[in-house]
Parts: structure tokens; C-alpha cells; sequence
């Protein structure tokens, strides 16, 4: 019994070291074991690390596509409005070829400094009767300064309308004190915009309009008719739009004309020629010549506000005429207003107008039928008559308003003439014993 006990101890030794090594192998096994699938966990967080970054840049390659899609079909539309727009000044410069073979009778300038809104209403009273004759009045803006409102809307019509802008940052000096700075410096910017018209753009003639106007549907045939007096009569200075006493109880004929001594104004026409004498030294050199006017006013002023605050507006602008009918200027016979012709003309009218004295002069005129003519004696004399009637009393360098030789002529219960004759008037145009 105890041999076999022997026997059985020795195999518990080989059993506990075989014990023991298939501890260690299946230790080692799950050893491996955990080392792979931590291995298989960081290669599972590595592709999926992996995977988010590939749809991160899928997706913002897909934003990139968009988004190139988009300023591709911007630039397809910018490459569309360029080519356009070429297309556009092809056509114009074309047009501005042909155009050359008329022509123009005048360039028409639009003196602006910082009324936008007025602005925009001359604009658009000058268009609507310029497009149709465009080739014979090109179209300009000059704007003195620089505000941002006017020259936005000057450019605006850059199709339709040259802009000329004009900085002057020289100080101003007046001749007497007192004296508003404003007009200087808009003589300052007359002279700069008609020395570019004239001089660098070469135009024979130009028509001056300010920035408060609106123009009456024959304003372009009435200018034209009257560039063809300004080539002829080389006393003539310039031709006006305007008539001071021009307000709706004062005028009956759109088909008169008259010659005057005093500047009108307003809507004027120079040519290149007077310019020439005017522009070295911006003063009077009249040499006596004269201004042709309407009787019915082809321009109407609306600017209650600007640089001369509004003086007369009330009583003397706002109540104009502007004509309002279409008159066919070309088949008008203008040779009267000439020189040789217009004294001898305006003469017979004078001659046959009734002498009309005492003190109340308005009422006296009212009660009599067909022209009149009432003498005074002085400035003061004249202004007391003027106010009677209430017409424009302001000289200006020893001329009335509107006169010719002197001769204020005015409607009143129209189709009736009032004319206010100077001392020295008859004499002059040659009336004797009348």
C-alpha cells in the first residue's frame, strides 16, 4: 500500500508543473488576446477618427464647389453686364460718328453745387425735350464742390449726360465789403465750365442753365432760331430765355422778341467768339452790344432756396409764364430783331403808343385802349412808376430791367403795351415832335 501511495505522489508533480504551464500559455493566450483588441479598439478610433475627417473635408470641398458654383454664375453675369455694356458704347461711340456730321448747335451745361432734389427736376424737364434733338445739344453737368448727393445723381445719367465737376479751394477776395462770397465763387465756376465747354471741348456755342429750371417745350427751336441771329449780328452778346418782368399779368405774345441793354439771364446762350474777350478777366465788355429776350419766358425759375436766399422769389419768380405752346420758330421771320432793322422797328411801336401823364398812372392806363407810353424823369421817378404797376424796380449799373434804349415794355390788361420811357429815349431812337 505504501509503494502505491509512492507512486501516486509522483505523478501529482508532473501534473502541477503541467498545471502550471497551461496557466502560463492561457495567461500569455489572453495576454496576446487583450493586446489585440486593444490594438483592434485603436485601429477601430483610428478609422473612425479617419472617417470623420474624410467627410469633414468631402463636406467642406462640397461647400468650396458651391460656393465656386456661385461666383461662377456671379461672373457670368458680371461677363454678361460688361459685354452689354460694351456692346452699349460700341453703339454710342458709332452713334457719336455719325453724329459728327451734325453739327451742334449748342452744348447745354446744368450748373449744380448741392441741390440734388432741384437738381433732379431740371434733369428731367431738360430731357423731355432734348432726347429727341440730342445730337444737335449734347448735355452736360458741371457741379462746383464736391457733394456726394449731386454728383451720385449727375452720374446716374451717365448715358445721357457729360459730367464735369469743378474744386476750387482758393480763398476769395472781395471787391467791396459786404459783398456775399457765394457770387464770387459762383463767377469762379461760370468761367471754369465755360473755358472747358469752349476750349476743350470746342463747342461754338453753349447754353447756360442753372440747377432750379425747368425749360418750355420750344426751348431748343427757340435757341436755334437764334443761333442764326447770333451769327449774323455780331451786336448781339447774347441770347436770353428769360424776361424779368416776365409774370403771368405782364405778357400776352410767345411769338415776341425784344433787344435789350440789360443782362436777362436765366437760361442764356453765348457764343465761342465773345467768350474769347469774357474770359480773361470775367468783367463787363458788353461794347455796347445787346441781348435778345422773350416776351413769354422759355424757362422757369423754382429755386426759393439757393445763394441769393430767395430775393424776389415771391413777388417776382414764382408768378413767371413759362410759355407752354409749341411754337414753330423755323418758320418765323426774325430779321426784325437785327440791328439796321430792330431801332426802326421798336420806334414805330413807341410812335404809336399814346403819351399818358399825371398821378395815378395804373389806373389811367387801365381806362384806355391800346398801347401806351408813360416818360420819367430819374431812377427815383422810375421806380415809383414801376411800383405802381408793380414791375421790376431794380437797376443794375444805371439800366432798368429789360430796357431797350432806356424803354421798359411790359403787358398790362394785355393784349395792351405799357412802355416807360426814359428822358433820352425818343432821341435816340430817333421819334421827334411825338
Amino acid at each position: 500500500m505504501a509503494r502505491v501511495s509512492c507512486d501516486f505522489r509522483y505523478f501529482l508533480i508532473p501534473a502541477a508543473f503541467l498545471f502550471i504551464y497551461i496557466q502560463m500559455r492561457l495567461f500569455a493566450t489572453q495576454s496576446e488576446y487583450a493586446d489585440r483588441m486593444a490594438e483592434a479598439v485603436d485601429a477601430e478610433r483610428h478609422c473612425t477618427s479617419q472617417t470623420r475627417l474624410l467627410i469633414d473635408q468631402i463636406s467642406m470641398q462640397q461647400e468650396q464647389i458651391v460656393a465656386l458654383e456661385e461666383g461662377k454664375k456671379r461672373k457670368d453675369q458680371e461677363c454678361a453686364q460688361l459685354k452689354a455694356l460694351v456692346n452699349d458704347l460700341e453703339k454710342k461711340t458709332l452713334q457719336r460718328i455719325i453724329d459728327k456730321t451734325q453739327v451742334p448747335v449748342a452744348a447745354v451745361v446744368i450748373m449744380a453745387c448741392n441741390r440734388a432734389d432741384y437738381l433732379e427736376r431740371t434733369i428731367a424737364s431738360v430731357l423731355k425735350y432734348q432726347r429727341s434733338v440730342a445730337s444737335k445739344y449734347p448735355l452736360f453737368i458741371s457741379q462746383d464742390g464736391s457733394d456726394p448727393n449731386v454728383k451720385a445723381k449727375a452720374l446716374s445719367y451717365f448715358n445721357q449726360i457729360s459730367y464735369m465737376q469743378h474744386i476750387d479751394y482758393d480763398p476769395v477776395h472781395t471787391e467791396r465789403p459786404g459783398e456775399l462770397i457765394a457770387y464770387y465763387k459762383i463767377a469762379r465756376h461760370y468761367k471754369w465750365a465755360l473755358d472747358e465747354l469752349f476750349y476743350k471741348h470746342n463747342f461754338d456755342r453753349v447754353i447756360i442753365l442753372e440747377d432750379d429750371m425747368e425749360i418750355a417745350p420750344d426751348f431748343f427751336d427757340y435757341f436755334e432760331a437764334a443761333a442764326a441771329l447770333l451769327d449774323k449780328d455780331k451786336s448781339i452778346m447774347a441770347v436770353s430765355s428769360w424776361n424779368d418782368n416776365g409774370q403771368k399779368q405782364f405778357v400776352y405774345d410767345p411769338y415776341a422778341l425784344y433787344r435789350s441793354d440789360f443782362f436777362p439771364g436765366l437760361g442764356w446762350m453765348l457764343t465761342k467768339s465773345t467768350w474769347n474777350e469774357l474770359s480773361p478777366k470775367l468783367k463787363d465788355n458788353r461794347k455796347g452790344r445787346q441781348f435778345i429776350r422773350p416776351e413769354v419766358c422759355r424757362t422757369y425759375n423754382f429755386g426759393e432756396h439757393g445763394s441769393s436766399m430767395g430775393q424776389f422769389f415771391q413777388s417776382y419768380l414764382e408768378p413767371i409764364k413759362m410759355n407752354d405752346i409749341k411754337v414753330d420758330w423755323k418758320s418765323q421771320d426774325l430779321s426784325y430783331l437785327l440791328e439796321d432793322k430792330y431801332a426802326k422797328y421798336f420806334a414805330d411801336l413807341l410812335r404809336m403808343a399814346k403819351p399818358v401823364h399825371g398821378p395815378d398812372l395804373a389806373l389811367m392806363t387801365s381806362n384806355i385802349d391800346g398801347d401806351v407810353r408813360i416818360q420819367y424823369t430819374d431812377q427815383s421817378d422810375f421806380e415809383n412808376i414801376a411800383r405802381q404797376f408793380r414791375v421790376f424796380e431794380e437797376w443794375k449799373d444805371g439800366v432798368p430791367r429789360t430796357a431797350y434804349k432806356g424803354v421798359v415794355v411790359f403787358r398790362y390788361h394785355p393784349p395792351k403795351r405799357v412802355f416807360l420811357v426814359s428822358p433820352d429815349s425818343l432821341r435816340q431812337l430817333g421819334i421827334e415832335n411825338a
